[in-house]
């Protein structure tokens, strides 16, 4: 099963010297025990453009498409056997990053 982490902050770019390097332990062991996929930082919610172009109505929007203290600020996307795995991996991701993770199945 793969399985969405997000991870939750209210600041963009704000890992520090020790959170980066705790984050590739991490990263490391997830590739190392067969749970990597994905993962990758996303900027914050400035730089976003929200474009809604259903029926052709063709919105651009500067701007996050939700104004929010929190976003999300990366992600990683994992494989486990189950959900219990990935809430664990899901705890270590957010002992790792010092962030709040969100954690979701993937359809």
């Amino acid at each position: 099963m793969r399985f969405f982490l997000a991870v939750i902050d209210d600041t963009a770019r704000s890992a520090n010297t020790d959170e980066r390097v705790a984050i590739d332990i991490f990263n490391d062991s997830l590739e190392a025990n067969g749970h990597w996929v994905f993962a990758c930082g996303i900027d914050g919610p400035s730089t976003a453009i929200a474009i809604d172009n259903r029926a052709g109505a063709g919105l651009v929007t500067e701007g996050p498409l939700l104004d929010s203290a929190e976003f999300v600020s990366g992600f990683w996307i994992i494989e486990a056997e189950n959900l219990g795995v990935a809430r664990q991996l899901a705890i270590a991701g957010s002992k790792a990053c010092n962030r709040k993770v969100e954690l979701r199945p993937l359809l």
